[in-house]
């Protein structure tokens, strides 16, 4: 299907590759689906894209890249609402804020959206833990990984799955959570 949308103009979305927040996210409750976008950058941020109104979407980035030691623990209910038993089968993303001056950007800790990637259920939870902050500074966290990153693996297609010539040819790319869960070799999904 094809999505028009404000900020990637119109993108080919395959059904299996939305997203539906059966409660919708924190003051967009009637946004119930979506889909991701990578643009391609070296940036490492994702985009949340509403599939009902072109104007509206997120930027998002997986916990883990700037802060390795982020876990979150969900109630037996929180899990059920998703389909899950555990987070070994889920991609867990915090939604940015990125203000004017980008060295200000922070991420919401203490609500991750949580996807199942094999159902395609998801959701915003506001985490229990009082030490999780909404407005994390994560600026310099997430510069240092990218230049590290860059100098280990300047080929961003590794994390995307994506081939670097379809991302430079077709611009932004819609991409499956699934595709974006840690490796083998990252830690288990419960430490993002």
């Amino acid at each position: 299907m094809k999505i028009k949308t404000t900020r990637f103009g119109e993108l080919e979305v395959d059904k299996k590759d939305i997203i539906e927040f059966t409660e919708g996210l924190l003051g967009f409750e009637n946004q119930k689906k979506f889909f991701i976008v990578d643009p391609g950058d070296q940036t490492l941020i994702l985009w949340l894209q509403s599939i009902d109104d072109a104007g509206v979407a997120f930027p998002m980035i997986e916990p883990k890249i700037f802060q390795p030691n982020y876990m979150i623990k969900l109630l037996p209910v929180e899990l059920n609402s998703l389909a899950l038993e555990n987070l070994q089968s889920a991609s867990v993303y915090t939604v940015l804020t990125i203000p004017q001056n980008v060295t200000e950007m922070s991420a919401n800790l203490k609500a991750p959206i949580i996807i199942n990637n094999k159902t395609k259920l998801a959701r915003q939870i506001v985490l229990q833990d009082s030490k999780l902050e909404v407005r994390f500074k994560m600026y310099a966290d997430l510069k240092k990984y990218i230049v590290n990153y860059s100098t280990t693996s300047a080929d961003d297609s590794k994390r995307t799955n994506v081939s670097a010539n379809t991302q430079e040819k077709n611009g932004p790319t819609v991409v499956q959570p699934s595709v974006l869960a840690p490796s083998k070799k990252d830690p288990s999904p419960e430490a993002n």
